[in-house]
């Protein structure tokens, strides 16, 4: 099993430590506890979550928290800075499409061996720059 952690864009760490870190300040200073309390929470679990992406290659499968997706069905892997909403902490992401309509949107921090890693189980991915 080899795991692959998400790139982090340092800027999305400074903008979500502002959003909801002014909260936390300002509830403080205005004697505001519950809404500082809501921001902390809402901040930690953000962390927390972030903390758990990561990109698991077991065996022929490519897991990405709870989905599953079989390597031989992996046609093309292009790049992208698709800012929708998937389980990458970068803009710099690759878009991994499967099966016939399916596709996902990663940030590996070792993009070419991850890339690499994928190909030796499945020669045939489109690989696009």
């Amino acid at each position: 099993m080899k795991i692959y952690k998400s790139k982090v864009d340092w800027w999305l760490i400074i903008l979500i430590g502002c959003v909801f870190g002014y909260p936390i300040i300002d509830g403080i200073w205005t004697n505001e506890y519950f809404l500082s309390a809501i921001s902390a929470f809402v901040l930690v679990l953000f962390f927390l979550l972030a903390k758990t992406i990561k990109y698991r290659i077991e065996g022929e499968n490519l897991m990405i928290w709870n989905t599953k997706i079989e390597i031989k069905s992996i046609r093309k892997i292009y790049r992208t800075n698709n800012p929708l909403s998937s389980p990458a902490l970068s803009l710099d992401r690759l878009a991994i499409v499967y099966n016939k309509f399916d596709e996902i949107l990663i940030s590996p921090k070792e993009r070419n061996e991850f890339i690499d890693e994928l190909l030796k189980i499945n020669p045939s991915i489109e690989i696009q720059d």
